[in-house]
């Protein structure tokens, strides 16, 4: 009798010890298990980024919780195009992290984009193309984003010529930050995000809209590392530098490492000057433009400064042949280039943009930065010394001496000296960075620990 009850049990509106029911019955049984064992995925976050979700104990049980098709939270099978980069090293550099960073907000590994070696702005035909990967580590690049952004190479495109879609970034004063926002969500979204790779066409991406803060882009530039070749250079100046201060402190005992330095950023070329007045009367202040003998004299005064100290001038090669750069220092500040150091032919080997990536990483490093708080250069470099020092705890720049200090010679500071500097990493966008600004001191970090620097 149970038997014969059992076999008339019904299932979805069919008994159970029919074939098609018993299918039914796994399949509905397959579902359930499925839902409780493997990982979910949310569809975007507050970027409109594909952000995967994963069941915490599905993900210890199976280890990876991630489609195929994404890595790191990364999509591999879909890719962002973006036109060459172009100009200074630092514009360069700023442009590859606004490209990164829309690639991370359409969810799209970035094509890896061609950087230009020479430096011209408007003959086009003169640009010399050079990969990212001959000038940065690509690997290292990867693993240092992992998870938030990802590199990737043309060989992994597939073969299908309609698999890619055009992206025109508009211009004008029509074409508003509002405007591009509303067109890149347009293009995470189907149809466009269908397509296999999103190519941008127009302005280099330096002059693109700029939707993303501070801490964005310095995470970027953090993850940037000279290939091994030019990082080897980069210390042989170094190295260079420090023996020069042996040699002004009468010690050669204590090792090539062992003596500190300051590298100015000395911006007074003519084309420089230039720019820097006509920018001082757009924006109506004062405080952008510095002469060779004001720099001299707010160097001089920066605080706690033990002397004698080696200065590395890093300046443009129009000033190389001119001695008066070397005149009216005071007794203890000994000032060298590359000529005077003897590295100049390190320098020459290469192209523009990695002689300029050399004396970027040669003030990176120095003990003391001095520079001008209205080039891209300067800025960059004060921004990852912030970064810096705010990795080891530093809350506030004012009143307090700390370690690697930067300064900007354009603004006066403490005792007739430079400004203290140190970049707000809490600004909404690199607006400071790419155009300059005159607000440098810092009172509180926000994220850091409140820690005294005496040292």
């Amino acid at each position: 009798m149970e038997s014969s009850n059992f076999k008339r049990m019904r299932f979805g509106g069919c008994y159970l010890n029919s074939i098609a029911c018993k299918c039914l019955a796994l399949f509905g049984f397959a579902l359930v298990l499925r839902s409780v064992s493997l990982p979910t995925f949310s569809v975007y976050d507050y970027y409109g980024i594909y952000t995967p979700k994963t069941n915490t104990s599905a993900a210890r049980s199976q280890g990876s919780s991630l489609p195929g098709n994404v890595k790191f939270g990364i999509r591999v099978d879909k890719f962002l195009e973006v036109p060459q980069i172009v100009w200074g090293l630092n514009n360069q550099k700023i442009a590859f992290a606004r490209a990164c960073l829309t690639a991370k907000m359409l969810n799209r590994t970035l094509l890896m984009p061609s950087l230009s070696a020479s430096l011209f702005y408007k003959e086009v035909d003169l640009l010399q193309p050079i990969y990212f990967d001959k000038v940065f580590k690509f690997d290292h690049f990867n693993s240092h984003c992992q998870g938030s952004v990802r590199l990737g190479r043309y060989s992994e495109i597939s073969n299908n010529t309609d698999s890619s879609v055009e992206l025109p970034k508009g211009s004008g004063r029509r074409w508003t930050v509002e405007r591009d926002m509303e067109q890149l969500r347009q293009y995470s979204t189907d149809p466009f995000d269908s397509y296999e790779v999103i190519k941008i066409t127009g302005k280099n991406p330096f002059l693109w809209p700029d939707h993303w803060p501070v801490e964005d882009y310095a995470k970027i530039f953090d993850s940037l590392v000279l290939v091994d070749d030019i990082a080897k250079d980069v210390e042989k100046v170094v190295s260079k530098i420090r023996e020069r201060g042996g040699k002004v402190r009468g010690d050669t005992d204590t090792g090539s490492s062992g003596f500190p330095y300051m590298a100015v950023h000395m911006r007074i070329e003519k084309d420089w000057m230039i720019h820097c007045k006509k920018l001082e009367q757009r924006q109506n202040i004062s405080e952008i433009c510095s002469s060779k003998d004001e720099i001299m004299e707010r160097v001089h005064n920066v605080r706690d400064l033990q002397t004698p100290m080696v200065i590395y001038l890093a300046v443009a090669d129009t000033l190389l042949e001119d001695n008066f750069i070397f005149d009216g220092w005071k007794e203890g500040f000994h000032p060298v280039e590359k000529h005077r150091l003897g590295v100049y032919d390190i320098y020459e080997r290469y192209p523009y943009l990695i002689q300029s990536a050399i004396d970027y990483e040669v003030c990176l490093k120095a003990d003391v930065f001095v520079g001008n708080s209205f080039s891209t250069f300067s800025s960059l470099i004060a921004l990852q010394r912030t970064q810096k020092m705010i990795n080891m705890g530093v809350k506030r720049s004012c009143g307090i001496k700390v370690r690697w200090p930067s300064y900007a010679y354009n603004i006066l500071g403490e005792s007739n000296g430079p400004q203290l500097w140190m970049t707000n990493m809490s600004d909404s966008s690199l607006q400071a960075i790419s155009y300059g600004t005159n607000k440098m001191c810092l009172i509180n970090i926000p994220g850091a620990a409140t820690v005294d620097l005496d040292a």
